[in-house]
C-alpha cells in the first residue's frame, strides 16, 4: 500500500511544460523522481524552467512547435533518440482565442483546434511505440490529456473554439482509452478550473472576484492541486482508472 503513489524512476513528457499548468505538473513529477522532458515553442523559456526544476531532479527542455505535423515528428524523433520508452505522456500544450461571435475569425478557430485537438491525437499516435515499450501488466503506461471545465460547462467569455476543443478532448480521451486498453495504456483527462497561467492572466486580473464567486471552495487553484492530480493519474493507485475526466476546480463545474 505504501507504494501506491510512487512514480519514481519513470520517464515523462509534458508538452507546454515551461509555464502554467504544464510547469506545475512537471514540477510535481521532477520532485517525485520522474525524469521529465518539457517542451515549448520558446526554447529559452523552456530552458529557464528546466534549470529551476533540475535543482530537485531531472528536467530536460526541448523546443517544439506542435501545431504542425513536421513539428510533432521532429519532437518525437528527438525523444526517441534519447529514450527507448516513455511511461507518461501529458498532452498539455494549448491555445485560446476570444472574440465576439460576429467577429470570430477562421484563423482563431483553426489555430485552437490544431493545437488543442489535432496535435493531441497525432502526438499520441507518434508516441505510441515508446509508450507500448514501457507498458506491462503491472506497470501501465499513462496518457493524460489536459482539458478544461470550459469543455464541461458553458463559459462566460466568447471563446468558442476553445470550449469546443476542450469538449472534443474529453470525448477523445474516452475513445482513446477504449482502444489503448489492450496495449496496457490508460488514457485520462484533467479538467482544470481557475489556475494562474498566461492563458488566464488577463481574466484573473480583471475578473478574479467573479471567478472566485463561482468556486465553492473559494480560492484559485494552486500548483500542488494540479501536481497531485497528475501524479495520481500516473501512479499505481490509478491502475484501474481509464477514460475519465478528473475535474480539479474547487467545485466549479458541479455548480454550473
Amino acid at each position: 500500500m505504501k507504494n501506491l503513489f510512487n512514480i519514481s524512476g519513470k520517464i515523462a513528457v509534458v508538452t507546454g511544460g515551461s509555464r502554467g499548468i504544464g510547469a506545475m505538473i512537471a514540477a510535481g513529477y521532477v520532485e517525485n523522481g520522474v525524469k521529465t522532458y518539457i517542451c515549448s515553442r520558446n526554447i529559452e523559456q523552456a530552458e529557464e524552467t528546466a534549470k529551476i526544476l533540475s535543482e530537485k531532479g531531472i528536467c530536460i527542455a526541448l523546443q517544439a512547435d506542435l501545431a504542425t505535423s513536421e513539428g510533432i515528428e521532429k519532437f518525437v524523433t528527438e525523444i526517441s533518440d534519447r529514450e527507448e520508452k516513455i511511461d507518461i505522456l501529458v498532452n498539455n500544450a494549448g491555445a485560446v482565442w476570444a472574440a465576439p461571435i460576429d467577429d470570430f475569425p477562421e484563423s482563431g478557430w483553426d489555430k485552437v483546434m490544431d493545437i488543442n485537438v489535432k496535435s493531441v491525437f497525432f502526438l499520441t499516435q507518434k508516441f505510441l511505440p515508446l509508450l507500448r515499450a514501457a507498458a506491462t501488466d503491472k506497470n501501465l503506461a499513462r496518457i493524460i490529456n489536459i482539458a478544461s471545465v470550459d469543455g464541461l460547462s458553458v463559459p462566460r467569455f466568447e471563446t468558442y473554439s476553445y470550449s469546443a476543443s476542450k469538449a472534443a478532448v474529453i470525448h477523445m480521451t474516452k475513445v482513446l482509452a477504449k482502444r489503448l486498453a489492450r496495449d496496457k495504456i490508460t488514457v485520462n483527462a484533467i479538467a482544470p478550473g481557475a489556475f494562474p497561467s498566461e492563458m488566464t492572466k488577463v481574466v484573473l486580473q480583471d475578473h478574479k472576484q467573479m471567478m472566485l464567486d463561482q468556486v465553492p471552495l473559494g480560492r484559485i487553484g494552486e500548483a500542488e492541486d494540479m501536481a497531485a492530480a497528475a501524479i495520481y493519474l500516473a501512479c499505481p493507485a490509478s491502475s484501474y482508472v481509464t477514460g475519465i475526466t478528473l475535474t480539479v476546480d474547487g467545485g466549479w463545474a458541479s455548480t454550473m
